[in-house]
């Protein structure tokens, strides 16, 4: 995407997004330099994922509603982005950037779905999404975390998503109530947390992640941690599915026995 595109969402004074109808809730201090090597590293990795699975077409992206992912990244025909975020931003950002002439891949479709619904589990199902399918969720953006919670989002992820679906994203430690710098720490709390919704996760160092990329390591203690979860336990709609499957089985079982007698 070039940079006139990404540019509309900036302001001219200031170099932030210029949404006036509704401000970021919580802030941090990390740096330009890490969070363009968060988004490389989720951009990699997303576009790693959805190349590799053939089945994998329905997206989640979790975020601030300015998220330029669905326009400037090529994904796999046909695949379904969902851009769950707050409907104000979502409008105004949506606007400016179709103003600039980006569109989502061709045969794919982009659906919003308003952070402010009182029930996001239901509205994602409404809107076409399908817990018996693989699914690629994408965290990144704090209005949605300050909004909902992560406990909240990992337990909606944990009923909506079918096993061996995939949540990748980025957090601040502020809301890990964990020790900046000691990944060691992080790692423990992490597999804790993602454990107990049903996930196995794993977290990366910046650092590490800028030497893969042959990038300089980023100054400074950071104060968000990158992740991959893999979802264990199955879906809301897996489980329906193998109870419908399991009763019928039943009354098979049942009728034959019948026939017998």
């Amino acid at each position: 995407m070039p940079f006139s595109t990404i540019g509309c969402l900036l302001s001219p004074v200031n170099g932030h997004q210029d949404m006036e109808e509704q401000p970021p809730v919580l802030t941090t201090t990390l740096s330009p330099y890490h969070y363009r090597l968060a988004t490389k590293f989720l951009d990699d990795k997303l576009l790693s994922l959805v190349s590799s699975m053939d089945e994998l077409r329905q997206i989640v992206l979790l975020t601030d509603g300015m998220d330029t992912r669905p326009y400037r990244l090529s994904w796999p025909q046909p695949s379904i982005v969902y851009d769950v975020s707050p409907g104000r931003v979502f409008k105004v950002a949506s606007q400016r950037l179709k103003g600039t002439g980006a569109k989502i891949s061709r045969n794919c479709m982009l659906v919003h779905v308003p952070l402010e619904s009182s029930d996001l589990q239901a509205i994602l199902c409404e809107k076409g999404f399908k817990g018996d399918k693989p699914s690629l969720w994408v965290l990144q953006g704090l209005p949605l975390l300050t909004s909902i919670g992560l406990k909240d989002i990992l337990f909606a992820i944990s009923n909506l998503a079918m096993k061996g679906s995939i949540l990748i994203g980025e957090l601040p430690l502020c809301l890990l109530g964990t020790e900046v710098g000691n990944m060691a720490t992080v790692q423990k709390y992490m597999e804790k947390l993602f454990m107990s919704h049903g996930f196995r996760s794993d977290v990366f160092d910046y650092g590490e992640v800028a030497k893969n990329m042959l990038l300089d390591p980023p100054s400074g203690a950071y104060e968000n941690v990158l992740f991959l979860a893999e979802q264990l336990q199955l879906s809301d709609a897996q489980m329906e599915s193998w109870w419908m499957h399991f009763e019928r089985i039943e009354e098979e079982g049942d009728e034959e026995g019948f026939e017998e007698l």
